[in-house]
């Protein structure tokens, strides 16, 4: 989903840092194999991802809906020396080409592949974390961020993706139109929680940064 005219968007990827060949790959086989390969980050969200990582230098990310690991081996570039990645999918279907771009990678041993429900999940790693991405099923968006909000450390931040939805989260929503609904609720959330500030970023399909007071 783009917000601005074409020529703009295509002129700001043209002057963003070129994508890693790694990336690049696994961009390809993602699109010639995986069902709806427009769910990947890809490289202009990439790079701010890597970018944003980088200028936090976490020692511990999360990252919820890992999909394909684009997002994920973005993240890991701004790790901390022998920092680490939990990211947590539900597709079982997805893991094998997750771990074979990752063990290609420069963080093989760092990037820890969670399989099952996030909400299961969560609670089970006792770890504080300095940045989190949240880029998986909309509805659970709210009860997420119930879980992960005393996981962050003060100073860390939320990342999270599609809090645009389309442009859906400003048109009437339909009363069984759960995602988006999810969507204006956590939206409300994370802009009125004194716990916390938030940015939200018209890129792509939506972008909320959000620190941790």
């Amino acid at each position: 989903m783009h917000f601005i005219p074409e020529a703009l968007d295509e002129y700001s990827l043209k002057h963003t840092q070129a994508e890693p060949s790694l990336l690049a790959k696994l961009t390809r086989e993602t699109y010639q194999k995986v069902l709806q390969p427009r769910m990947l980050s890809g490289h202009y969200q990439g790079r701010l991802l890597s970018l944003l990582s980088k200028i936090i230098n976490p020692q511990h990310i999360l990252e919820l809906g890992t999909y394909t690991g684009y997002s994920a081996l973005c993240l890991a570039e701004g790790l901390k020396e022998g920092g680490e990645l939990h990211t947590i999918d539900i597709n079982e279907e997805l893991t094998d080409i997750q771990k074979k771009y990752f063990d290609l990678s420069d963080y093989k041993d760092r990037i820890h592949q969670h399989l099952g429900p996030a909400l299961e999940i969560i609670p089970s790693i006792n770890i504080k974390f300095d940045l989190v991405f949240m880029d998986a099923d909309k509805p659970n968006y709210p009860a997420y961020l119930d879980l992960i909000i005393d996981k962050i450390n003060p100073g860390g931040v939320l990342l999270t993706d599609n809090v645009l939805w389309s442009g859906k989260v400003v048109e009437e929503i339909k009363a069984d139109d759960i995602s988006t609904l999810a969507l204006v609720e956590y939206n409300k959330r994370i802009a009125e929680d004194p716990r916390v500030e938030t940015i939200m970023l018209p890129i792509r399909d939506g972008l909320s940064i959000t620190r941790v007071k």
